[in-house]
């Protein structure tokens, strides 16, 4: 597979859900979707990273919540009608993160993957596991663990 070596969360022929952020297309591996939820009350917590909106009951259970637009970086446009949480697996905690809207189910396969471009350092690489080719567009793929900041520091 033509993937970078931080790319173990990339797997060929597996399905990905993907979802829209500022216009760009990402994805996350299926099967880490626990479930997706539209914006629900969300508490906020004190001296927080930036891009963590605080915790949500799901279930009775306290989830974390992440904008996933301040996890990437890009700029906070507010939620519009379309915002939704998709509620993740990560290395066995639930995460929600808030993103612009869901799209669609794709199945990959390993020639419609890359890896991403080496920019040499001018963009960081490091939170996406490789690049799609769909018929129409690029989706990102997300290292879903480093954008959760559960493999190290947290890039929030």
């Amino acid at each position: 597979m033509n993937v970078s070596s931080h790319a173990s969360s990339v797997t060929a022929g597996a399905q990905y859900l993907s979802f829209s952020l500022a216009s760009e297309q990402y994805a996350v591996e299926i099967l880490r979707v626990q479930e997706i939820r539209g914006v629900c009350p969300i508490t906020e917590l004190p001296r927080s990273a930036p891009s963590v909106r605080g915790v949500m009951n799901l279930r009775g259970a306290v989830v974390p919540v992440v904008d996933m637009r301040s996890a990437l970086g890009l700029p906070d446009e507010g939620y519009g009608p379309f915002t939704v949480i998709i509620v993740l697996s990560v290395r066995g905690q639930t995460v929600g993160f808030v993103v612009d809207s869901v799209s669609d189910v794709l199945s990959l396969d390993e020639s419609a993957i890359e890896r991403a471009p080496d920019l040499g350092g001018r963009v960081d690489a490091s939170l996406v596991s490789g690049i799609a080719r769909t018929q129409d567009r690029f989706v990102v793929l997300l290292d879903i663990d480093r954008v959760a900041g559960l493999d190290g520091e947290p890039p929030y």
